[in-house]
């Protein structure tokens, strides 16, 4: 009884500091992310104006293009001097969540805020989610650096930071949520929810104290979609949606292998370092010139354009052509400036301008189905699906896409077909074998890192107190140090093989396996959530620890 009191109060005493300090984090970003959004709506209303005054003025347009490739000196600078503010920012901090990648948040907050700000006010097809995440994870690494707070607790800020970050900048508090679970960590802990749940509620009562103070409003993202007539189980507009899912779902597997092809064109030119990395950063800042200059739609995230595809928006016509000229041209457009911005590493935003992408691909195929016998009613519907299939397609998180969607037009009304949608685009996505693309943009970020720095194989054995945080657990419940795994459980005289069902207790030793390129920061997030070191031997990776086996070494010797 004792013993179940006292562990009790252990994991009320973790939960009540894991919930305050995710508050605190969600104060901190919720205060940063609002600003800054606002900001970047200031910036690319500023970059719809000036870009509208070249239009009427063709004779300044060489200004334009000049003012655009100092603009790229400018980025290309930031980007040499602080590498981690690369690309929409989401691999990095992903990377942070699962111990994978470490950077300091005083850059990351400067950093990134200015380098997205200004690349929304040159007029580059950029969001500020994917930067609001980053800054979000930051703002979680503040405070945990303000506290003192342990490794495993670092972690659990950050993408508390991380959740509140895509929340404040949606206004989509079970989207934060759902990409914490689906995206950031890939798994479900009480303590990853806990502290996802408090910063976010914190952070949008500051984000809707804030706004109005600024002159913004807090309501629904996309208000100008009706779904009034829908029926959702209609089976002919459910094969519509299959058929229109399909097609979207290939138009992703394309931009995924799209980026890399074009990622790895500019590693592979034969232009010096340096004059590579201007050489790259100037194309896309060149090019969202002579975009913005046929359409304002290719400025900024492409809030506006999705909008204006609802029924209730109101498509602004380009040079007097037909709807589906002016969103096949917009489409085109956004579809090239994506795939360059991400290729090329520059620090934009590229999760709006993936919705916006999706959108415009369910508003061409919502005239196509409406020539093929389609009610109009079931357009707005559509068009939202295709985002959700596009969005799910790429990125592999199927759920965030099916909520985000929710979310940003409160409406239940389509779900069971925003489901169907989602669930074409991600088998197609698995057909093709795309990987989620933020992980593949990850995995080269460490590849490139471990080229500096390699990877140290170490073999450690821990005993289990009630100190740690993995006593009574099961293996899977347990947030390891990345790289970490459990090879056996030395249980008195008994040796465990585990698995992910099998339950710690307090009193074993777990011999634990690993690769770090950081190993005072691995060891100690080890010790935090196990208890404390019983006997450790480390080598070089490749060479055998002195009295235990590598896991390796055990199947060889089984085979």
């Amino acid at each position: 009884m004792k013993k179940n009191i006292k562990v009790f109060g252990k994991k009320a005493r973790l939960v009540a500091q894991i919930v305050a300090v995710g508050a605190l984090t969600g104060l901190f970003a919720g205060t940063v992310i609002t600003c800054f959004t606002a900001l970047c709506t200031l910036a690319e209303e500023f970059a719809d104006g000036y870009y509208g005054f070249f239009r009427d003025n063709p004779a300044f347009i060489p200004l334009l293009f000049l003012a655009l490739v100092a603009g790229s000196v400018v980025v290309g600078g930031i980007m040499r001097f602080l590498p981690s503010v690369k690309g929409s920012g989401i691999p990095q901090t992903e990377g942070a969540t699962r111990g994978l990648f470490r950077f300091k948040w005083y850059e990351a907050i400067t950093g990134m805020f200015a380098a997205a700000l200004f690349t929304i006010f040159m007029g580059l097809s950029a969001g500020s989610e994917g930067p609001s995440i980053m800054i979000g994870g930051a703002c979680g690494s503040l405070t945990n650096d303000l506290l003192r707070r342990n490794a495993v607790v670092r972690r659990y800020q950050i993408t508390s930071g991380a959740c509140a970050g895509i929340s404040v900048a949606f206004n989509a508090p079970l989207t934060g949520m759902a990409f914490a679970f689906e995206e950031a960590h890939k798994r479900f802990t009480p303590e990853v929810f806990v502290c996802s749940f408090s910063s976010v509620v914190v952070a949008l009562v500051v984000r809707n104290l804030l706004r109005p103070l600024m002159g913004f409003g807090i309501g629904s993202f996309f208000s100008n979609y009706s779904f009034e007539g829908v029926e959702p189980f209609n089976l002919i507009f459910l094969l519509f949606v299959i058929f229109s899912a399909l097609i979207v779902a290939l138009a992703g597997v394309a931009f995924y292998y799209l980026v890399f092809a074009v990622k790895k064109l500019f590693e592979k030119s034969g232009l010096t370092k340096r004059a590579k990395g201007l050489f790259r950063v100037s194309i896309p800042f060149v090019l969202a010139g002579a975009f913005g200059l046929i359409s304002s739609y290719s400025i900024g995230g492409g809030h506006r354009f999705i909008e204006d595809l609802g029924s209730g928006g109101g498509l602004e016509s380009m040079f007097s052509s037909p709807v589906w000229v002016t969103i096949l041209v917009v489409l085109l457009i956004r579809l090239i400036a994506a795939v360059l911005n991400t290729g090329t590493g520059v620090p934009v935003g590229a999760f709006v301008p993936m919705l916006a992408i999706g959108a415009g691909m369910g508003g061409l195929l919502s005239l196509l189905c409406q020539k093929m016998g389609m009610s109009a009613a079931y357009s707005d519907a559509l068009v939202m699906i295709c985002m959700a299939t596009f969005f799910a397609t790429v990125v592999k998180s199927p759920i965030t896409g099916i909520v985000m969607v929710v979310e940003l037009t409160w409406s239940f009304t389509y779900l069971i077909p925003v489901i169907l949608g989602v669930a074409v685009g991600y088998l197609t996505g698995m057909v093709f074998r795309t990987e989620p693309i933020y992980d593949r943009l990850l995995d080269e970020m460490l590849e490139e890192r471990h080229k500096i720095t390699p990877l140290e194989q170490v073999l450690t054995r821990v005993r289990v107190t009630e100190e740690g945080h993995a006593a009574n657990r099961t293996v899977r419940d347990v947030l390891w140090p990345s790289g970490a795994l459990v090879v056996s459980v030395l249980r008195g005289e008994e040796t465990i093989s585990p698995d992910g069902n099998t339950l710690i207790r307090e009193g074993d030793i777990l011999v634990v396996e690993g690769k770090t390129d950081d190993k005072r920061d691995y060891l100690e997030s080890l010790i935090r959530t196990v208890g404390e070191l019983a006997e450790e031997e480390s080598g070089e990776v490749g060479e055998p620890a002195a009295q235990e086996e590598s896991s390796a070494e055990k199947a060889e010797k089984k085979d």
